[in-house]
């Protein structure tokens, strides 16, 4: 019985000395998560602010057909693409809140400050004389990388984006 009982006080004194979680990480998911979500507002709200991407920030284009593999989201030609999006079509996020989880660092498998953001958002081409006005919902998984000054370097999204449009635009 008193190795029992010698054996039930190791384990406790191991499993009690586990090292305390890191805060810092889980803080710094919060900070990037409010950032997220900002630009997720943004989008929905028509009022665009690159100054929550770096000036390096790169969007990969995960859509079937894409021309380029990626874009600088800070070049005029993107800002100029998403200001002639956000002009064709309305974006409501449908997902409230959004789902937020922390992403983790692909070489130690610990959380890293990343996020990974789940949501669905209903897309409209309003109407027009000649055409009634068309919606669908497309549900997203998107990925957000940060530099050290807290700004998005990396932006990739995976979703039906292809389809939406045929669907909007047939």
């Amino acid at each position: 019985m008193k190795i029992m009982y010698s054996m039930l006080c190791v384990v406790l004194l191991i499993v009690g000395c586990k090292e305390a979680p890191d805060n810092s990480t889980n803080e710094l998911f919060a900070k990037n998560s409010e950032t997220v979500l900002k630009s997720l507002l943004d989008w929905e709200n028509e009022t665009l602010d690159y100054s929550v991407f770096a000036d390096n920030a790169v969007a990969y284009n995960t859509y079937f057909g894409a021309e380029k593999d990626s874009v600088m989201i800070q070049s005029e030609e993107t800002k100029d693409s998403d200001k002639a999006f956000l002009a064709k079509y309305d974006f409501k996020l449908v997902t409230n809140p959004p789902v937020f989880l922390p992403g983790v660092n692909p070489d130690t498998k610990l959380p890293d400050g990343s996020v990974r953001y789940y949501g669905a958002w209903e897309v409209t081409l309003p109407a027009t004389d000649s055409t009634e006005a068309k919606s669908g919902i497309i549900k997203l998984y998107e990925s957000y990388d940060f530099d050290e000054n807290g700004k998005i370097v990396l932006q990739q999204g995976y979703g039906d984006y292809s389809g939406l449009m045929m669907y909007l635009n047939n």
